[in-house]
């Protein structure tokens, strides 16, 4: 008997993946939490019956999640990570020299356990213990309100505005945000799809332009995600991403960020535009 598992994307589209064995399926205090091998994605983390990531192209999202931000701020010594269950953003944080120190704030401790024990490649800085690196397992909206003028850079890698979520996609959120980050500091949050999530775009950054004056739009290809087309956000306090001072030549090995994606991925499509003017 064959195995799929759809993700419901809109009331009128699903994605549907072949899958030859669950994994792991359990409930956490906040949501169901399930990893599947796939055979189109490989292992794949799936929350709420949400796709949130998986072996095959993880490395997209992370990258340009964590290398666009900090290769746009010159001195990124404290990074916050808010959300991030998986591990790979603080995964490509650490390689950055600059960084002293990582913050990551997960509210759901099951989530960082299960990508421990099924998703190695991805949770590489976790299962090392990595020394740059502070685990906190609590409420990151919490957390917020109690920080200021400290971080150099927080990125949020929250999952859909649904659930444990949703307080992260708040004008409020924003403004605590706004507050924690050093004279300088920036962030940068993933934004969902421009297909299919129009509405949520336009208000976002709406309501992050009204607290930063830097506020860029960026688009990166992740065939997992709805459209396959996702967008972040990046709210600033100084510094432009866009035209940003790149190194010649990076320290380390990609497999999709490079300095001319980073400077191409802020070129958005006309309709795309649309919705942030």
């Amino acid at each position: 008997m064959e195995l799929w598992l759809t993700e419901k994307q809109t009331e009128n589209l699903g994605m549907t993946c072949r899958i030859k064995e669950t994994l792991f399926s359990g409930q956490s205090d906040f949501q169901t939490i399930s990893v599947v091998d796939s055979y189109e994605f490989g292992r794949m983390l799936v929350l709420d019956g949400v796709f949130q990531t998986s072996i095959f192209e993880e490395y997209i999202y992370h990258e340009m999640i964590a290398h666009v931000p900090l290769f746009t701020h010159p001195h990124p010594q404290k990074v916050l990570v808010i959300g991030g269950g998986d591990g790979g953003a603080v995964r490509e944080i650490v390689r950055h020299q600059a960084v002293e120190t990582v913050e990551m704030v997960e509210i759901d401790g099951m989530v960082v356990d299960i990508s421990k024990k099924y998703l190695p490649e991805i949770s590489a800085a976790m299962l090392e213990n990595h020394p740059k690196l502070k685990l906190d397992i609590g409420d990151g909206i919490a957390y917020m309100k109690a920080a200021e003028n400290f971080y150099d850079v927080i990125i949020v890698d929250c999952s859909d505005p649904i659930g444990p979520g949703v307080g992260l996609f708040s004008r409020d959120f924003f403004k605590d945000v706004h507050r924690a980050l050093k004279p300088d500091g920036l962030f940068v949050q993933q934004t969902e799809s421009p297909f299919y999530h129009q509405s949520l775009i336009s208000r976002i950054y709406k309501d992050i332009a009204d607290f930063f004056p830097v506020t860029k739009m960026y688009l990166a290809n992740i065939p997992l995600y709805p459209g396959g087309l996702h967008s972040f956000t990046l709210g600033s306090k100084k510094y432009d991403p866009a035209t940003a001072t790149l190194p010649s030549q990076l320290p380390f090995t990609t497999r999709y960020y490079n300095q001319d994606l980073h400077r191409s991925c802020f070129a958005l499509p006309n309709f795309v535009r649309k919705l942030i003017d």
